[in-house]
């Protein structure tokens, strides 16, 4: 964790601690929710972890389906964090890319979809991209990058299932994975890494959360 987000890990335990609930699921541009509280959207390979990340982050067993069968996650899935009409932050949980067995129609779809909402989505405030730590950046990684960098769109990498990796190179892993961010435009420079299973770094990235929502005025 950077040492500016200490401060912040008791806000971001606070900020998740209360309500979480879906609010909506959208197919196409034109079904999103109106604009509202500042967004934070998720994106990963199929079966990175996104949805079982989502759920350690809220604290809840089900919030998101998280399932081992790739490409399940086939909408832009909203969750509103806070009181019911008064959320602070909304969670986009986006479609998984990179799964083979789905048709390539649905694919150019979703990657139309994602598209059109990265571009024009004014409350979205930043995509944490998931990377499987065990394999490091793959080519669909680095083309969603292409595609963050393009729209120039905030994005931070988030490094999942890191209790599968050794603890010898995990260091390694991290650095190497902020090497290879480091000439991004719309990259941030810090690299945060994850394992939803152990709850190991969850409390940093709700901190690294708040501290966005603090620096937006939230």
């Amino acid at each position: 964790m950077d040492d500016g987000d200490d401060d912040f890990l008791e806000a971001g335990r606070l900020l998740f601690a209360g309500e979480a609930r879906f609010i909506w699921g959208a197919a196409q541009i034109d079904g999103l929710p109106p604009p509202g509280p500042p967004e934070i959207a998720f994106a990963g390979r199929s079966n990175v972890g996104k949805s079982t990340l989502l759920n350690a982050l809220t604290g809840r067993k089900a919030l998101a389906r998280a399932s081992h069968t790739p490409g399940r996650t086939q909408e832009l899935n909203f969750f509103d964090v806070g009181p019911e009409g008064a959320a602070r932050l909304r969670l986009v949980d986006l479609p998984g890319y990179g799964y083979a067995a789905v048709g390539k129609e649905k694919v150019a779809a979703w990657t139309s979809l994602l598209k059109e909402f990265l571009r024009g989505r004014a409350p979205l405030a930043r995509v944490y991209l998931l990377v499987d730590g065990r394999h490091g950046a793959r080519d669909v990684d680095r083309e969603m990058m292409d595609m963050l960098d393009r729209a120039a769109v905030s994005y931070q990498i988030v490094l999942t299932k890191m209790d599968e990796v050794k603890k010898g190179a995990r260091a390694g892993a991290i650095a190497a994975m902020r090497e290879a961010i480091a000439r991004r435009p719309a990259a941030h420079p810090q690299v945060l890494s994850v394992s939803s299973q152990e709850g190991e770094g969850v409390p940093a990235l709700r901190a690294a959360i708040a501290r966005l929502l603090a620096e937006r005025g939230g």
